[in-house]
């Protein structure tokens, strides 16, 4: 199972971006699909949540600015960033919980390998 996540970039504060991250491989159900980040020397925390059903979580910081949302038959999530700010630089990674062939009890953690956003001043 790989997860890939693209669409960072350089943008200036006040500006958008629209990060996706696509699940693809052998598995048999992607379950819960995560953002997180991680700034320059800081510790990697969760940025929004969202379940197979579409229910959604977000860290305080990002409420209102960001907007996560998924397609299923693309197993993909996106990122809708909006009114970014510069300390929202950070490399993004998605992450999801996911059953694959012959562990139909067992949810299986994969991460992608993150996209950088930088957003200037």
């Amino acid at each position: 199972v790989q997860l890939q996540a693209s669409g960072g970039g350089l943008v200036q504060a006040g500006g958008s971006l629209r990060l996706s991250c696509a699940a693809s491989g052998n598995f048999v159900r992607v379950n819960a699909m995560n953002w997180h980040r991680q700034a320059p020397g800081k510790q990697r925390e969760l940025v929004a949540a969202i379940t197979s059903g579409g229910s959604t979580v977000y860290a305080d910081s990002m409420k209102g600015r960001f907007t996560i949302s998924r397609d299923n038959a693309k197993n993909t999530i996106y990122l809708q960033m909006n009114s970014l700010k510069p300390e929202d630089t950070a490399v993004y990674y998605c992450n999801a919980g996911v059953v694959v062939p012959g562990h139909p009890l067992y949810e299986y953690d994969f991460w992608g390998q993150g996209t950088l956003v930088t957003v200037s001043s």
